[in-house]
C-alpha cells in the first residue's frame, strides 16, 4: 500500500527507554522495533509520538498504595486499576523517548498520564477519571483538521497503550491499521484477548512490509 501524503498518518506510541530492555518497565523484545519504527517515519509526511509523562507518585505506580505489588491490579471507584512498577516519572531520562526517533520526524508529541489521579493508555481518550469521565485528548480532531484519515499505530505496548489508541482511534471514526510487526506486549501470553479487542472494534492489523 502507498502511503498518501495527507490522508495517512503514524501513531508511535511510547517508544521510550523506561519501555525497552533495561528500563524499568520493559517489554520483552522493545527494542527490536525500535530501528524500523524510526524507518518507517521518515517515510510518513505526518507522525505523532505519544510519551508517558507521569508525576511521582502517580495512582499507577504500586508504590502509591501500600502492600501492593506491580504487575497486580486493584479494584478503584472508577474501575479496576493496573498497577506498575514506577515508570515514565516526568522529566526523567526513563521518560525520554528513544533518539532513534528524532525531534525532525514529529509533528506532535502528546504527553499523556499527567493527572495525579488518573491512568492514561490511549493516545484519544483518557482512562476513567474520578469524575467518571474518559477526558478526550483531541488528537482525533487534530488528525480530522489536517485531512488524516488512516492511522497506522505502531510502538510498545501491544496489549495496552497501543490497543487502546487504537480502538479509540476507530471509535473516533479514523481507520486504523495495527502495524503487528511493529508491536511488542507486556503479556504476549494474552494475546487472543487484544486480537479481539481490534475485532470488535473494527481496528485492522497489518505489517509495516506492506506500506
Amino acid at each position: 500500500m502507498a502511503i498518501h501524503p495527507v490522508r495517512d498518518a503514524l501513531l508511535v506510541v511510547d517508544l521510550q527507554h523506561d519501555f525497552l530492555p533495561g528500563g524499568a518497565l520493559a517489554v520483552a523484545g522493545g527494542d527490536e522495533v525500535v530501528a524500523p519504527v524510526a524507518a518507517l517515519a521518515a517515510r510518513f509526511a505526518t507522525v505523532v509520538a505519544t510519551q508517558d509523562w507521569h508525576p511521582p507518585g502517580h495512582v499507577s505506580f504500586a508504590s502509591s498504595h501500600p502492600g501492593a505489588a506491580p504487575y497486580t491490579t486493584i479494584a478503584r471507584s472508577v474501575g479496576k486499576q493496573e498497577l506498575w512498577p514506577d515508570h515514565c516519572v516526568r522529566g526523567t531520562q526513563g521518560a525520554a523517548l528513544h533518539p532513534a526517533l528524532p525531534d525532525t520526524l514529529l509533528a506532535l508529541i502528546l504527553r499523556k498520564g499527567l493527572r495525579q489521579d488518573t491512568d492514561s493508555y490511549s493516545a484519544f481518550r483518557e482512562n476513567m477519571g474520578p469524575d467518571l469521565s474518559r477526558a478526550n485528548t483531541g488528537l482525533a480532531a487534530w488528525f480530522k483538521a489536517r485531512g488524516v484519515k488512516h492511522v497506522y499505530v505502531c510502538g510498545l505496548a501491544r496489549d495496552f497503550c497501543v490497543r487502546f489508541s487504537a480502538v479509540d482511534g476507530a471509535a473516533e471514526g479514523l481507520t486504523i491499521t495495527v502495524l503487528d510487526d511493529l508491536t511488542r506486549a507486556v503479556f504476549p501470553e494474552k494475546a487472543g484477548e487484544t486480537d479481539a479487542a481490534f475485532e470488535a472494534a473494527g481496528v485492522r492489523r497489518g505489517t509495516s512490509a506492506s506500506l
